[in-house]
């Protein structure tokens, strides 16, 4: 992963609404939820949702899959991922008292 790809899921992830977008969509797991089920649950306007949904995904963050008419979106594990590995690569210059989340899989 490059340095400009990190930069770019970390400003999208820094900012409230898509925080709690992202929170909510790690909950959802492999289910995801459509843009109306999480507009619902955060309360916030379908074109404000839009916009952010928009945001991360295009920092990789999230998929989007269409089902029929329905929008679903996940987070997109191997990119959080690689995120993850990318911030706790040399952690610590490998000593033992850090932990090597580069090695952690989180495939729901």
């Amino acid at each position: 992963m490059k340095d400009k790809d990190v930069v770019v899921a970390l400003s999208a992830l820094a900012q409230e609404s898509r925080l709690a977008i992202f929170r909510a969509l790690i909950v959802a797991g492999p289910t995801g939820r459509t843009p109306s089920v999480l507009a619902d649950a955060l309360k916030l306007p379908p074109a404000t949702l839009s916009f952010h949904l928009k945001e991360l995904t295009h920092a990789q963050l999230l998929t989007q899959e269409r089902q029929g008419r329905y929008l679903i979106y996940r987070v997109n594990i191997p990119g959080m991922n690689e995120v993850l590995g990318y911030l706790t690569k040399n952690c610590c210059q490998g000593e033992s008292i850090c932990v090597d989340l580069s090695n952690i899989d989180c495939s729901c």
